[in-house]
């Protein structure tokens, strides 16, 4: 058999390492998983409604780049969250999901060459693990840049050798990050921004985690930024995601967001190689982006569980609340020995860190923090941070 070498060297994927590493022992208590971001807090009541009026849709083939009423209410929600004029009918394409648009984005979008070197794509460490993916498929060289407690969690691009930054042709950037809940504010956008445009690449920028959050001021997102520099539309690509902000991770909705010029090539590659949503599913998309009422509520649990976090964990040495998003991100002396001793003796599954990192030089930024999931009602998640801090920390 022949398979390819680019994909020959790839570690396996987070959650089977994780269960090989956990599930040849025996819970030591009752189970509670923390892994995986898999929302659970209710989805709107009204999804089942629209769901039911539209159900006859699934007997047609649904529109590859979203339904114009789509477009339309993606477009109306990006000009009101990011303050910006905004046009979905040309300027965007509904995503079954957002790891579609973050993987094809690289092939519909990026070069292979740049001024005849191969071409980089920045990435931060620890990262989702599709940007690697996605510059491994097109050829590119995947840079890896630390995001740690030194730097405020966010990657420092500006850093990497001029040589580097010449050849990249994308920098993917997470905010409010995964795993570690950083946000980047304005200076930080501003100064990517402007390296992107003095080394010609572009900023693919993951926001999927972007509606929760502390506090009332939403983190600024890139289209924001982007506005405020006069930043060229094209130069910017914008992932967002309605299974964290609406709790429907199972309807694979979402979106990517660009220039007109980019998202008519992205659209062509997805009029060949891709699956549209389901047009029900449209429907209900359609009807999730046009109302921030559950989204508001949905926030609201989120604060409460950052605070009973807080709690729990205050005086754990270096923990730090995250800004955003719904994950802890907590420092441990080995990420592997850490989630092992937890599961054998309290039954409380969390996903080592290692596994969200990529080793550079030896050294992998995930290897000493655990990532705990705060997606269990909030009772079950502050009994289950209890027995982590027992375990672990006392």
């Amino acid at each position: 058999m022949i398979y390819p070498e680019r994909f020959a060297n790839l570690p396996a994927y987070a959650f089977p390492r994780l269960r090989a590493l956990l599930d040849p022992h025996p819970a030591g208590g009752p189970v509670v998983n923390m892994t995986i971001g898999e929302p659970k807090h209710p989805f709107p009541d009204w999804v089942s409604q629209v769901l039911a009026e539209n159900v006859d849709g699934f007997g047609v083939y649904p529109p590859n780049d979203g339904t114009p009423e789509l477009l339309d209410a993606i477009g109306a929600w990006i000009s009101r969250r990011y303050g910006v004029p905004f046009e979905g009918a040309d300027r965007a394409m509904a995503l079954n999901g957002t790891r579609e648009g973050l993987y094809n984005v690289a092939m519909a979008l990026l070069p292979e060459t740049k001024r005849g070197k191969r071409p980089v794509v920045l990435i931060p460490n620890p990262f989702y693990q599709v940007y690697m993916i996605a510059a491994i498929s097109v050829g590119a060289e995947p840079v890896f840049v630390p995001a740690t407690r030194q730097n405020g969690f966010l990657p420092d691009y500006g850093a990497l050798p001029p040589e580097v930054l010449d050849r990249a042709v994308a920098a993917y950037i997470c905010s409010p990050g995964n795993p570690q809940g950083a946000v980047a504010d304005a200076g930080y956008w501003r100064d990517l921004l402007a390296l992107a445009e003095k080394h010609d690449f572009r900023v693919f920028s993951d926001e999927c985690y972007s509606e929760i959050y502390r506090g009332d001021t939403a983190p600024m997102g890139a289209l924001t930024a982007a506005e405020a520099a006069g930043t060229d539309p094209e130069r910017m690509v914008l992932f967002q995601s309605l299974s964290k902000r609406s709790n429907l991770p199972g309807l694979r909705g979402g979106f990517i967001a660009s220039g007109p010029e980019n998202i008519k090539h992205i659209r062509r590659l997805r009029s060949y190689a891709g699956a549209p949503m389901p047009l029900p599913l449209q429907k209900v998309a359609e009807r999730a982006w046009s109302d921030e009422d559950h989204v508001t509520q949905n926030r609201l649990l989120y604060a409460e569980k950052y605070a009973a976090a807080d709690e729990v964990m205050n005086g754990v040495p270096g923990y730090q609340g995250p800004a955003g998003g719904f994950f802890l991100w907590l420092p441990v002396e080995d990420s592997e020995q850490a989630a092992l001793k937890l599961w054998t003796e309290t039954g409380v599954r969390v996903l080592p860190g290692t596994y969200l990192g990529q080793d550079v030089n030896g050294e992998n930024p995930g290897k000493n923090y655990i990532r705990v999931a705060m997606v269990a009602p909030k009772d079950e998640m502050v009994g289950a941070l209890q027995r982590l801090r027992n375990c672990l920390y006392n």
